[in-house]
């Protein structure tokens, strides 16, 4: 099987200033996106292993499209969510998120020892996702816990499409200042400190 893919997206956040303190290094945040053929909508496949090995290549272009968006900033969190559209079912984007998909994208970034948190859901075209993010080498670095708000475009994804979500960030958030380990004393060995 492959997976079809019939529309790219990418959308760029770059914010400098919250609460008005004007950060030396800014925040940049993107998320690509694919809108691919989902080829089990409207019926039930017990197996959904073709789908999972072929979600690789789509894995391939996004961290390729995400990372060159992300331009001359350095990767520091990503994370990836999924939109079914109404004729198929969640378990679908589910099964073309797992580390198959995510294996290009660690080694787009350079490496990466935490998962990568994910979020999806069943929804009509034009829907809005929150794609979560965290530290790509260190689940427990508090100031990366955000998230990337994509919405997506009116006609996308069909009943018979899946949207795939990659998102990127070069920093923790902006005046991030509620404790826990710090980015730069993280050991990035066991994916959690």
């Amino acid at each position: 099987m492959k997976l079809d893919i019939r529309r790219l997206l990418c959308f760029t956040d770059y914010k400098e200033v919250e609460a008005g303190h004007r950060h030396e290094q800014p925040l940049r945040r993107v998320a690509a996106v694919a809108i691919v053929a989902n080829p089990y909508a409207g019926r039930y496949v017990e197996d959904l292993s073709e789908a999972i090995a072929a979600s690789v290549d789509v894995g391939a272009v996004l961290a390729k499209l995400a990372v060159e968006a992300m331009g001359s900033y350095k990767v520091e969190s990503y994370g990836k969510g999924g939109v079914v559209g109404l004729g198929g079912e969640l378990e679908h984007a589910n099964a073309m998120l797992t580390t198959t998909f995510a294996t290009p994208l660690r080694e787009a970034v350079g490496g990466a020892e935490a998962w990568i948190p994910s979020f999806t859901k069943l929804a009509a075209p034009g829907c809005l996702i929150d794609v979560p993010l965290a530290h790509k080498d260190a689940l427990y670095v508090r100031s990366h816990y955000d998230g990337v708000s994509v919405t997506l475009p009116p006609d996308a994804p069909a009943a018979d499409e899946v949207a795939l979500i990659v998102c990127l960030a070069n920093r923790g958030r902006l005046n991030a200042r509620v404790g826990g380990l710090n980015a730069r004393d993280i050991g990035g060995k066991d994916g959690l400190r």
